[in-house]
């Protein structure tokens, strides 16, 4: 799995059509949809408009909580994969840990072994969660996709994870721009420092902390300017400011209430 995606909630018709193909031209190669999303097919038309063969690409999708369940996870993938105009997946999770979480697992485990998923994992599950689905699970899940940003950093979570053998990666790495991230003093001040963008010292520090991430633009120079991150280091000193601005909050209490 890449340690640097491309994230598509939001991401509607023309627009995520137009942005995966750009995208991919610009060398992502980890492309992040969701059922939810509603994007699928603009998602699966982008790639297939991209020109580059589906075998380089690393497609990511996730099962909503109403489709929770043994018959209906297995169901809505093939779904999934005909909107994306794909024979198999490469990551297909759970999107949030609600409903027949038992059943889903199982599902997955059916599709990854009948190779319509290369790899299996879950999404927003918190250690005492992932405990206990693994109490009945005869595959581990290998990813587990989580909040994750300079505000929110989640470390007990993620050295869980790790214990666990489980990849962690960072949904809306940028927290949206939410708390002004984009001109935060500290990170500014590190950007500056490297001559690079806050956005660059962002994503380079989850890709330091050993996590992939997968940002969301429409706008092709973003794009370009979010893959500028493997041209230079963050020193122990620019992480340890970082690691200080966790609040250890989540700054989307609303997709939690449920």
């Amino acid at each position: 799995m890449p340690a640097l995606g491309f994230g598509t909630f939001t991401l509607k018709g023309d627009t995520a059509e137009k942005s995966v193909a750009t995208a991919i031209s610009l060398g992502y190669r980890l492309i992040d949809t969701a059922a939810i999303y509603g994007n699928e097919e603009a998602v699966g038309a982008g790639i297939r408009k991209s020109g580059v063969d589906r075998s380089t690409l690393f497609i990511t999708t996730k099962l909503w909580e109403s489709d929770a369940g043994y018959e209906n996870a297995k169901k809505v993938l093939e779904t999934s994969m005909k909107k994306l105009g794909v024979k198999y997946v490469d990551l297909y999770l759970i999107h949030w840990p609600r409903g027949d979480i038992k059943g889903s697992w199982k599902a997955m485990e059916a599709l990854y072994e009948a190779g319509k998923a290369k790899a299996i994992g879950v999404s927003n599950f918190e250690p005492e969660q992932l405990k206990e689905l693994m109490k009945t699970a005869r595959i581990k899940p290998m990813v587990n996709q989580i909040e994750f940003h300079p505000f929110f950093q989640q470390k007990a979570a993620q050295e869980a994870n790790e214990k666990l053998g489980i990849k962690v990666q960072a949904w809306s790495p940028f927290a949206q721009g939410r708390n002004n991230l984009f001109t935060n003093p500290t990170l500014q001040a590190i950007a500056k420092k490297h001559n690079k963008t806050v956005a660059q010292v962002t994503l380079r520090w989850e890709v330091q902390n050993g996590l992939s991430t997968i940002p969301r633009t429409s706008e092709r120079a973003e794009m370009a300017e979010n893959l500028g991150i493997f041209d230079f280091t963050l020193d122990a000193a620019d992480m340890e400011k970082i690691s200080t601005l966790d609040t250890k909050t989540s700054l989307f209490p609303e997709w939690r209430k449920k």
